[in-house]
């Protein structure tokens, strides 16, 4: 057993609180909020109940934390109603109109640009 795996196995949550498992060896019946999603789930208000653990270089505090949720305590997600819907396409609407020829750019307008292509090299249009 390699020494980054016995840190990262504590099945009985002495260490940590919680069960803890390495990376990709987490128990049958777990799932992280993706996984769930992916599988048309919510956690649903459940607590935590474990969570996998994976050491990290880049990280300040040296490891990367997933936590896990029972799937059979898991929820179906809410449907989308006809005014979150609204409010999705009018989001998208605000993030596709350029500020400064105020048209529908038809792409999500880069942040790094702040406006749609054609406005922010106008010399290569004019081209």
């Amino acid at each position: 057993m390699s020494p980054t795996f016995g840190k990262c196995f504590d099945p009985t949550g002495t260490t940590y609180g919680i069960p803890t498992y390495p990376w990709q060896y987490a128990p049958v019946g777990h799932a992280t909020r993706r996984q769930l999603r992916a599988r048309g789930l919510r956690p649903g208000g459940q607590p935590i109940a474990a969570q996998v653990m994976r050491r990290r270089r880049g990280r300040k505090s040296g490891v990367q934390v997933a936590y896990l949720y029972r799937i059979d305590r898991a929820k179906p997600v809410r449907p989308m109603t006809s005014r979150k819907w609204g409010a999705l396409a009018l989001a998208m609407l605000a993030r596709r109109t350029c500020p400064v020829c105020q048209l529908d750019a038809g792409y999500c307008i880069p942040t790094s640009l702040g406006t749609c292509v054609p406005c922010a090299f106008p010399e290569q249009r004019a081209a």
